[in-house]
């Protein structure tokens, strides 16, 4: 293969990692993770530990189809997208829940012999300090198992020689960790904002993002269980 051809091919995989990184999924699951976050740096940080375990697992399993030509399965493919609809579910409950925790509610309250209302709510402001990296790690690294990812890893088939293969698998994974980089920083923005503004508000926004996360979960575990052919013969 001409030097030219191996340049463009290897700088498509870059591109490819980029524009890999923000399928719907990926995007829902890390707005989730970084909905509770007030600083951009650590928005920032959930995705790049998102790219790392993605790179890492589809390293890991592009190194098994081209130096040890194992065949994924269908139903192992397909098993693993549907793992990722039901992180989405369960990533999207505790907002959800956060929201209606957050519900002001009125009580009957007794000082000695005079009763009053108190309204009130249970929502504890969420600490924004201790935002852990092995969450995201570990969800990206199941999303490097599913979906366009491991067709990445079928498509290394095509290649003219394993240290090809291994080099693109390592610029699209450069380019996936740097496109969830940035756009996380990014999509923690608007969590940012309403939570300068109103913690109301923010909760608000925050719940809608589990909304998503949720539906979005139940439409892929649908989507692959039955349409896919995971529960059909």
């Amino acid at each position: 293969m001409p030097e030219a051809t191996i340049l463009t091919s290897m700088f498509f995989g870059f591109l490819l990692g980029i524009k890999h990184a923000l399928d719907a999924d990926h995007i829902v699951a890390v707005t989730t993770i970084v909905s509770r976050s007030r600083n951009f740096h650590r928005a920032a940080l959930v995705g790049l530990s998102w790219g790392i375990g993605h790179t890492l697992t589809l390293f890991a399993v592009g190194f098994g189809v081209l130096v040890f030509k194992l065949a994924i399965p269908d139903k192992m493919a397909l098993s693993m997208e549907f793992v990722v609809g039901v992180i989405l579910v369960i990533l999207g409950v505790p907002l959800i829940r956060q929201l209606v925790a957050g519900r002001d509610h009125v009580h009957w309250h007794q000082h000695g012999d005079r009763y009053h209302l108190h309204s009130h709510s249970h929502n504890e402001t969420p600490d924004h300090g201790h935002q852990h990296i092995r969450r995201p790690l570990l969800i990206g690294m199941v999303h490097g198992l599913a979906g366009s990812g491991m067709l990445t890893v079928l498509a290394l088939n095509t290649m003219s020689s394993v240290a090809q293969g291994l080099f693109f698998l390592l610029l699209f994974g450069a380019g996936s960790i740097l496109g969830m980089l940035l756009f996380s920083g990014l999509i923690s923005l608007p969590f940012r904002l309403t939570a300068g503004l109103s913690l109301r508000l923010n909760l608000w926004v925050q719940g809608v993002a589990g909304i998503i996360s949720i539906a979005f979960g139940l439409f892929i575990m649908w989507q692959t269980g039955f349409i896919g052919g995971l529960f059909t013969a």
